[in-house]
């Protein structure tokens, strides 16, 4: 391919060779189907606290609102301890990396159902949140290490595939639990499915996965550039977008829709089931063109978020918005995830964490975002703040994924 970079012979940040790889398919696929396993039981530990909230309150002798503190909690470990766990631990090899945050958080979601003090609980939710982070950057890496380079978007797919089903099975299964019996028993399953995934991690991933192959300082270069940050900066603006909406639909299909409280659950599990949809269509896309694919589901966003506001009374038109919301909202995560480590180069350990970090960092804003603007406006202005912050995206991701400065190599692939 005249002009072409193949990245054919390329670690997963498209910088040194990897020393460590694919493998053969069948055990590659193997390796892909435990970390996609693996996300699904870190993904439903983030938000199992949500369906239990009002009995946790009960149980630690705090108000409902302060019990919400341990979403947060979790969020600023996500933001801030992934970080600074994956800048300690680079040079590990990755199976044993990824054994390592596995074991953390099963022992975190121990500590969380048997300690009976709040304190001691939200510093322990801090914990899995950190764990969280570095699990998720790792194992994006390792994902894209495990396959050819024109199948890496599909391999780091399956992480966020894992993470998307969790919200669609494994956070009500946790919430019917947590309902059924004590709150605690539903943490405890949670550790009990930690421990097996580790198990099943340490017999499928190749003990060959290599870790950062460069010390901090040299990661931290690649990744403090302009085409990392400009990535990053896009992963915290468009899952602003995203979740100032999300995190208020409830209250939105109720008051401005006319959806009964009993029939919330039913577009819930809509805009799951088309997430999970849209990570494995979006991982296929971005192994073609992962800018293309970013910038396209950002657009989408933004035309489905404006279409809600005039469909208030039309619930079945709604719901038709929000499965193409889903679609396209998860669809990009694994475009964006793959880009940032590819324009870090052999600093892509690193930027697969920091793009976690930042996506959860826009999660954040927007819940708060969805707070204040409920709170003075109502609930009918919300799909439009959210398409004017997705909309502020599209800018910075054209420059950034389509210009021919920051452009990516095409990937060759064998005929």
């Amino acid at each position: 391919m005249t002009g072409a970079v193949s990245e054919t012979s390329t670690g997963p940040g498209g910088g040194a060779p990897d020393p460590s790889p694919p493998g053969p398919p069948a055990r590659s696929g193997r390796a892909l189907a435990v970390l996609g396993l693996s996300a699904f039981v870190v993904g439903t530990a983030e938000f199992a606290v949500i369906g239990v909230l009002d009995r946790m309150a009960g149980s630690l002798r705090v108000s409902t609102a302060t019990a919400g503190l341990l979403v947060t909690a979790y969020a600023i470990g996500v933001c801030l301890g992934g970080p600074l766990l994956t800048a300690v631990t680079l040079r590990l090899p990755r199976r044993l990396l990824l054994a390592v945050a596995l074991g953390g958080y099963a022992l975190a979601n121990v500590v969380a159902a048997l300690w009976a003090d709040f304190a001691a609980v939200v510093a322990v939710r801090v914990l899995a949140g950190s764990v969280h982070g570095l699990f998720v950057g790792a194992a994006s890496a390792t994902a894209a290490a495990l396959v050819p380079a024109e199948r890496r978007g599909r391999a780091v797919a399956v992480v966020f595939g894992g993470i998307a089903a969790a919200n669609l099975l494994g956070v009500p299964l946790a919430a019917f639990v947590g309902r059924v019996l004590p709150w605690q028993y539903a943490f405890a399953g949670i550790a009990a499915l930690a421990c097996a995934a580790l198990l099943l991690t340490w017999a499928a991933v190749p003990a060959s996965a290599a870790g950062g192959r460069q010390a901090l300082r040299a990661q931290f270069r690649h990744v403090a550039k302009a085409p990392v940050a400009g990535l990053l900066a896009i992963a915290v603006l468009v899952f602003c977008g995203l979740f100032t909406a999300f995190t208020q639909l409830s209250g939105y299909l109720q008051e401005v829709v006319g959806v009964p409280g009993g029939a919330v659950g039913l577009y819930l599990l809509v805009f799951g089931a088309a997430g999970s949809a849209g990570t494995a269509l979006g991982g296929r896309l971005a192994d073609r063109a992962a800018g293309a694919t970013v910038i396209a589901a950002t657009a989408v966003l933004v035309l489905v978020l404006v279409a809600l506001f005039p469909l208030g009374g039309r619930p079945v038109a709604v719901g038709a918005c929000v499965a193409v919301w889903g679609l396209a909202g998860f669809g990009l995560a694994p475009a964006l995830q793959l880009r940032t480590i590819r324009a870090a180069g052999p600093g892509g350990d690193l930027a697969a964490t920091l793009g976690a970090s930042a996506g959860n960092a826009g999660i954040a804003v927007g819940a708060a975002l969805a707070s204040g603007i409920t709170g003075a406006y109502g609930f009918a202005v919300l799909p439009l703040v959210a398409a004017a912050v997705c909309a502020a995206t599209l800018p910075l991701a054209w420059v950034f994924l389509a210009s021919e400065r920051f452009r990516e190599a095409p990937v060759e692939t064998a005929p």
